[in-house]
Parts: C-alpha cells; sequence; structure tokens
C-alpha cells in the first residue's frame, strides 16, 4: 500500500473512550446474532483511506467469485477513518452493522461488539466452511494476540517487521548477515568506519526507533515481554525493560543514525535506504511496494535482503518470532452471516491471498492457492518468512494507550540523540500507560 496509508498499517489505534463503550454497551445490550431477513447485498463498509481489500475485494467479484456475486452482489461503502467508531457504534446500535466491517480504530471497540453478540464468531464459521486452514498461522497468532486471544478478523493485509539491507555493500564490506545482536553492531561498526550510515530511520515519526526497543526486548525477554506490562506484571523502568532503552540509545550515540534523525521524516528515510546512503533500514513488508519501484529504489530490488531483528545472547526470544500487524483489521457481522454470505466468505478465504499478490502486488494473511509470481527475491523472502512463521508477536506501542503512544513516538528522537536517559525515557512512558 502506498505510503498515504502507512498509518492504517502501523495499526496506531486510538482507544476508544469510555463513555462511547458504554453508550455501545446500552445501546447493543444483549441481542445476539439473531435470525433477519435474507440479505440482499454483500455489504462492505470501509474506510476511505483504504483502497487495497476494497480493490481486491472488487477484483474477486468479478473473477473467481463471481458465482457468489451473482447471488449476493458484493456494495462496498465507506467512512473516513477519524468517523469509523461513530459510525460502527450507530450501525450497532440499529441493529444494522453490515456483512463485512472496517474493525473500529481500538481493538476494545470490537471486543466490545463481540461481547454484545454483533460479530460473527469467524473461527467457528470459517471452520463450518472448512477453509480455516487457509489462513496462515502467523496471521491468527497475530489476530488474537490483539483481541484477547480470539480470532475476531480477517487477515486482508498483513505485514512483518525486520531489518531490510543492502546486499551489495555488505559484500564490497565484507559482512555477513548478523544472526545475533552483537553481529549487528559489528557490522554497523564496519560501514561506520567506511564513511557508510548504518541505519536509516525516521526520527519524525519516532516509531522507526522505538521499534527497536521492542525488537531487542522481545528478543532478551521472550514474546510476552510486553504484554506483561500491559498485564501490569513487569514495568518498562524495571532494569531488564531499560536495558533495551539503553542498546538503541548507544546506536544514536555512535551516529549510526546520521545527522539531524530528529527532522527525518518516513520518506527521506526510505529514500536513503533506497539510494544507497545507507546499510540497513528496519522497516514493515509494506515497503515491498517502495522496494519494487525503481524510480525510488537506485540500489535494484536484486540488492536488497530482508533478516529478522537479531538474537540477543542468553535471551529467551526466537528469531522467528517476527513483529506483525494485519492493516486496517475486517470483522464479519453477526445477523447477516447467513448461507450466502458464508458462500462469499469461503470464496475469499480460499482466493483472496492470490489475487491480492498477483493484481495488486500485496502480501495477505491468506494463503496463495495459486502460481503467483513474487516482484523480486526479497519479496519472495518475506512470503516465504510468513508462511514459516508460527508466532508472532506486535510492536512497542501497540497495547499502549493512545497518550503513551504520543508520548513514546515523541520522545524517541530525544533517546538517540541524548537529550533524554533512557531510564528517563522509560519512566515518562511508563507514567502514561494508564491514560487514555
Amino acid at each position: 500500500m502506498p505510503h498515504r496509508t502507512i498509518r492504517a498499517r502501523r495499526l496506531t489505534f486510538v482507544t476508544a473512550s469510555v463513555m462511547s463503550m458504554a453508550v455501545l454497551a446500552t445501546a447493543c445490550g444483549g441481542s445476539g446474532g439473531g435470525t433477519s431477513a435474507a440479505s440482499k447485498e454483500f455489504k462492505y463498509l470501509s474506510v476511505t483511506e483504504n483502497t487495497t481489500t476494497r480493490t481486491a475485494l472488487t477484483t474477486l467479484s468479478t473473477s473467481t467469485c463471481k458465482t457468489e456475486n451473482a447471488a449476493l452482489p458484493l456494495k462496498v461503502e465507506t467512512v473516513p477513518q477519524a468517523q469509523l467508531d461513530q459510525k460502527l457504534q450507530l450501525l450497532a446500535g440499529q441493529d444494522a452493522l453490515p456483512a463485512q466491517f472496517a474493525a473500529g480504530n481500538a481493538p476494545a471497540l470490537t471486543k466490545q461488539l463481540a461481547k454484545s453478540g454483533k460479530v460473527a464468531d469467524i473461527q467457528m464459521e470459517l471452520d463450518r466452511l472448512g477453509v480455516l486452514d487457509q489462513l496462515e498461522p502467523a496471521a491468527v497468532s497475530t489476530i488474537k494476540a490483539l483481541y484477547g486471544g480470539k480470532l475476531m478478523a480477517l487477515p486482508y493485509e498483513y505485514n512483518i517487521e525486520g531489518i531490510f539491507y543492502n546486499k551489495k555493500l555488505f559484500q564490497e564490506n565484507g559482512i555477513a548477515v548478523p544472526g545475533t545482536w552483537d553481529e549487528l553492531l559489528a557490522a554497523a561498526d564496519k560501514l561506520n568506519a567506511k564513511g557508510i550510515q548504518p541505519f536509516s530511520a525516521s526520527g519524525a515519526q519516532g516509531w522507526p526507533l522505538t521499534r527497536l526497543i521492542s525488537g531487542y526486548l522481545y528478543r532478551s525477554l521472550g514474546p510476552d515481554a510486553l504484554d506483561k506490562v500491559d498485564a501490569g506484571t513487569a514495568k518498562l523502568t524495571d532494569p531488564q525493560y531499560v536495558k533495551a532503552a539503553e542498546e538503541i540509545a548507544a546506536l544514536g550515540k555512535k551516529g549510526y543514525f546520521g545527522k539531524g534523525v530528529g527532522s527525518i521524516d518516513y520518506d527521506t528515510a526510505m529514500n536513503q535506504f533506497l539510494t544507497g546512503k545507507s546499510g540497513m533500514f528496519y522497516m514493515g513488508s509494506w515497503a515491498l511496494a517502495n522496494i519494487a519501484d525503481p524510480k525510488q529504489n537506485k540500489v535494484g530490488a536484486e540488492n536488497v535482503g530482508f533478516m529478522p531483528f537479531p538474537a540477543v545472547k542468553g535471551g529467551a526470544g526466537s528469531v522467528d518470532q517476527y513483529p506483525s500487524n494485519i492493516g486496517l483489521a475486517v470483522t464479519l457481522g453477526s445477523k447477516s452471516f447467513d448461507k450466502k454470505t458464508g458462500a462469499w466468505v469461503g470464496c475469499i478465504a480460499e482466493n483472496y491471498g492470490a489475487t491480492a499478490l498477483k493484481d495488486h502486488g500485496t502480501i495477505s494473511g491468506f494463503k496463495v492457492n495459486a502460481q503467483v509470481k513474487d516482484a523480486n527475491e526479497v519479496a519472495a523472502t518475506v512470503r516465504r518468512t510468513i508462511s514459516s512463521s508460527q508466532r508472532n508477536v506486535l510492536w512497542f506501542e501497540a497495547l499502549f494507550s493512545t497518550k503513551a503512544t504520543t508520548i513514546s513516538n515523541t520522545t524517541a528522537t530525544g533517546l538517540v540523540n541524548g537529550s533524554v536517559s533512557p531510564q528517563k525515557f522509560m519512566e515518562t512512558v511508563q507514567a502514561a500507560l494508564g491514560s487514555q
């Protein structure tokens, strides 16, 4: 997806207000899926900013899912993302949620809808249709991590994160792909000594820096490191958590992010890497679209590799646990889930992965059940990685409040330029966790 939808891809959720939740609970009170008149349309409510999913569904409606569409025509409606939660609350109160709809901006809203009987039991329905195995295990793991252990959304988009690296620069400087954190630091030292900026990162956005903190946490403390913070059984101010911030701060102190990282925006960081000015770039697989574009990628797609965040010596995490997200989450309404809707969902599960990859160049969390040629080797590597990964993790701010997310992102630059100590950074974010 183009950069204009990066916000949706990152899933930087806005937590629904307590008042909104109370109103929703009252409006939705206790009605289950129930029975209703047969649906005449396969309605999909999306957000205006996201075009990928609705375009792919439209493609399916005229191709492999043509029969299902003839029986129940696809109808797409959109609403600005900023108005999505309000729209869903209104429709839920009227018992009028469509067959498919973009999940709320916070997982809490979808959980509340499910508790009120408004969301279909997706795992049960997919299993009944015989297509549950069409979802990549890693995507299922990610969805359940976001929604309290339940499969409450479909993976129309799926991204993993890791380190893209310049193969040519590595080869020219005798650098093997790092497997450990110490090897990564050694690689950065070599590049820096040759006058090559080791890492590109956007300090203006902040999250590309904090993703490195969570990467270290997951490798050192294990995949439940931030779940424990969310549950209150650990704090970001605990020594082993501060250690992660110290390691990333040290990269900045050595100048490995280049000069003025705080003013570097996402596009500039991407450009630095794709023009060969840096050796490594931590980013999500949505960057594959940029890598495949010869107008942007001056080093050549053949010279871009992808590796996981490296292992930390003695750590409890594993390199095959990738931070991941499902882009714009989409869920299913319970009231309109009938036989015709089920036929549509079954067709989507079996064909969406191939259609999204072949016609739109995007990777989803559905298996690809057709011969589709990847745009380049790095795209193939990412797809193989997704298929082989069994358990994925989230990202630093995934379970944070809106306030804590904002503070984390805006303070990250201070962490790497030395104006904010690692201890102070973690204290500041921890203090904001209980706020909305």
